[in-house]
């Protein structure tokens, strides 16, 4: 098996509340996270205009909190590709990867 990728990202503290919390709803508990959140991109880069809830889903202000992950390296390659797709799409966004991962964990929260 491939090694994984460790993926470092900051959310807001509500966020990140609000994540644990479903985490553990969804029962996954805490050791799951980094699964949840790989589910949460894989879904969100599945919808053909991921790019525009990108750019529009991420009024968030005040990353206070970082998060870490794990992904395999198959969904790292299919987070690159996103960013560039969004960067030609939206060339003026920054951060793209963790706007991409916090646009993630807040679909998946809105649809739980």
């Amino acid at each position: 098996m491939a090694d994984k990728v460790k993926i470092t990202f900051v959310v807001p503290e509500k966020l990140q509340q609000d994540m644990r919390q479903q985490i553990i709803t969804d029962g996954y508990s805490m050791r799951g996270k980094s699964h949840w959140v790989s589910e949460a991109i894989t879904s969100l880069l599945a919808m053909p205009n991921f790019s525009d809830f990108v750019q529009f889903g991420d009024e968030m202000h005040g990353f206070e909190k970082a998060e870490t992950i794990v992904v395999s390296p198959e969904l790292k390659r299919t987070l690159d590709n996103a960013m560039i797709t969004i960067r030609r799409d939206h060339p003026i966004l920054e951060g793209v990867q963790s706007r991409i991962i916090r646009t993630s964990i807040l679909q998946r929260l809105i649809r739980s």
